[in-house]
């Protein structure tokens, strides 16, 4: 049963708020957005709200202050957002990603999206010459990872969405970073085949394109063959997060993976229920499978989709025969390595039955960081957030 909410009106009266007055004060709060101070504080009020309420009033977020973004800012606007390195980013709002990222609790925030993903993901690029991309997306993580690389490196961004490498270029030239090659192409397990993308901006999914009239046809490389193209013997990082391509871009890749302990790249790519059936247990599907007959140990990253304030914890990484895969369907990402001397023991931490994906108002002994468990941080906490502007 919908619940009836009522309103005053200027008369005096009290009557029930209709649909017309529902989409009035929707043209309020996007009137409101075009006005870039007003927006801001409008941003700052709902980022208080959260702090204030904390874990306490449910999801705040998607029922609360998601809401008042989404009717704030018009589809599709540009926003700029700069991050506590003093990277600066332009994103289009169209995606929770957008959304999350206007609302980080941190005003300057340590990452765009995925805060363990990214702690991960930078801190190999700092050993990386190589480093390779596939699903680049704005650069939210292709630009992080050139600026980290050592002296020399390269960074090979893939981003079939025309938009966004638009934006992953401009993204580019607002850091003023030089080694990074941006690439519309798709990676695939066949040189030069046709890809159509089916799906909206960081959830499009790719099949093969089966009429080759249709239009925005995705043009495909394997990673071995784009490689010796350009010269690379060896490719220190790959990273992959292609929604459901995944094992097409590893099969494309593997005369990479298949390399000595020492030469072969880490391997960091997401699986997601939706494209992967996980239910005779992770470890038994074919894409772990490829990685573990070729010498892969692989893990599961536990992360927030989300942009989530993490700095203060280890990156969680969970077995794949101890994953907690329990849930509607979702994804998460993996990190795969040949050699687990590789794992920093002052970086990472090794947990069993824990889920990767994590969640604030699921179960805390499933879905939180082991260090959430003893001590909330200050911004989930209202006792402690009530004195935040």
């Amino acid at each position: 049963m919908n619940e009836t909410i009522q309103t005053a009106t200027p008369n005096g009266a009290v009557t029930d708020v209709t649909t017309e007055r529902l989409v009035q004060l929707a043209r309020s709060f996007r009137a409101l957005g075009t006005d870039e101070t007003l927006r801001e504080r409008m941003v700052a009020l709902c980022r208080a709200a959260e702090r204030h309420f904390g874990l306490s009033h449910g999801d705040v977020r998607e029922t609360i202050t998601g809401p008042i973004m989404d009717a704030l800012h018009a589809p599709g606007m540009i926003l700029r957002k700069e991050l506590s390195d003093g990277s600066i980013f332009d994103f289009s709002y169209k995606s929770k990603i957008a959304r999350d990222f206007v609302l980080s609790p941190d005003p300057k925030p340590d990452h765009v999206w995925e805060p363990q993903t990214t702690r991960l993901v930078v801190s190999l690029a700092r050993r990386a010459r190589h480093a390779v991309i596939g699903g680049g997306y704005i650069g939210d993580h292709a630009v992080l990872v050139a600026r980290a690389m050592e002296s020399g490196g390269r960074c090979y961004a893939f981003e079939p969405n025309i938009e966004s490498a638009r934006l992953m270029r401009r993204n580019i030239a607002n850091n003023r970073v030089t080694n990074l090659t941006v690439s519309e192409l798709g990676l695939w397990n066949e040189d030069n085949g046709r890809l159509v993308m089916l799906g909206d901006d960081s959830h499009a999914h790719p099949v093969r394109a089966t009429d080759p009239g249709s239009a925005e046809q995705v043009v495909t490389i394997m990673l071995d063959s784009y490689a010796k193209t350009h010269g690379i013997s060896k490719l220190d990082l790959l990273m992959l997060d292609i929604e459901g391509g995944e094992q097409a871009a590893l099969e494309g890749a593997i005369g990479f993976l298949g390399q000595s302990n020492h030469d072969a790249p880490t391997v960091i790519f997401e699986i997601h229920r939706s494209y992967v059936d996980w239910s005779n247990g992770l470890e038994r599907t074919p894409l772990l499978r490829l990685m573990t007959d070729v010498g892969y140990k692989v893990f599961a990253v536990r992360d927030f989709q989300s942009n989530v304030p993490m700095g203060d914890c280890l990156i969680e990484l969970v077995p794949p025969d101890a994953v907690f895969l329990d849930g509607p369907p979702h994804g998460f990402n993996m990190l795969a390595v040949k050699d687990e001397r590789a794992l920093d023991p002052t970086l990472f931490r090794i947990c069993r039955g824990k889920s990767p994906k994590l969640l604030l108002y699921k179960n805390p002994q499933l879905h939180h960081p082991t260090e959430w468990l003893t001590r909330l941080p200050a911004w989930l906490n209202p006792t402690t957030s009530h004195h935040h502007p």
